[in-house]
């Protein structure tokens, strides 16, 4: 790895001590150019000189908000910096996504093994989406869960015969469409009638006890043997 200038954001001091510290002793080739403990002390330093990486915290003066600016604004203005985010925000999940939309270039979580010359070689050699392990466990997990999903959704598709047009009935309905705003949907070729057939064919399949039941309960029953995603339910772009 060559050597490269840097810029640590960090608001805590006893925070950026440590993090110096690493730096200092792991990895070689970084020259601190400058430490900001928030966003105009930063700015003020890019501005003097450019560096190659920043490394990011992300709550700066109590504000989460404040970091994803920083590495949005960084990045449209100077897209060849890389930013790698380093973090004590090891909950919050929602803010992870924000700030890779913002275009940094990884997250590494102050837990478990901290930022390591690997993580950094990897980010400056020009590797997307770096993460520590913590990190990487969370997105692991959330991986198998959706592909565990995913097949029991195929699962119950095949073993409760539904096919594309069943998935379409059901999946406006459950998202307040009435009969006749369906029927009116591209590529449904089916009046009111035809669909209050197909209903009761689907209550049939859903509930094979016989009981009656209606469009909601059908819903939410197809929810519940993952027939609808409901974290997909959107409408038919026709």
């Amino acid at each position: 790895m060559e050597n490269f200038k840097l810029i640590i954001v960090e608001d805590v001091p006893l925070e950026l001590k440590g993090t110096e510290g690493i730096v200092r002793h792991e990895i070689p080739e970084a020259e601190v150019i400058g430490t900001a403990a928030n966003e105009v002390e930063y700015w003020r330093l890019i501005k003097q000189q450019l560096p190659d990486l920043v490394l990011l915290d992300l709550g700066l003066g109590g504000s989460t908000t404040v970091g994803v600016e920083i590495c949005r604004h960084t990045k449209e203005q100077y897209p060849k910096v890389k930013i790698l985010i380093f973090t004590g925000e090891i909950l919050n999940e929602k803010l992870w996504v924000d700030v890779l939309d913002a275009g940094a270039d990884g997250i590494i979580l102050k837990s478990g093994e901290l930022l390591t010359r690997a993580d950094v070689r990897a980010v400056m050699e020009g590797k997307q989406l770096v993460f520590n392990e913590p990190i990487l466990q969370k997105i692991v997990e959330r991986f198998k869960y959706a592909v565990s999903s995913q097949l029991v959704r195929q699962e119950a598709l095949i073993n409760y015969e539904i096919d594309e047009y069943d998935e379409r009935f059901l999946r406006h309905l459950a998202l307040g469409y009435t009969k006749e705003q369906i029927t009116n949907l591209r590529g449904m070729p089916f009046g009111v009638k035809s669909l209050e057939k197909r209903q009761n064919e689907l209550a049939r399949k859903l509930f094979p006890n016989g009981e009656s039941v209606n469009a909601t309960r059908l819903v939410v029953r197809a929810l519940e043997l993952r027939i609808l995603d409901i974290d997909n339910l959107e409408p038919d772009t026709e």
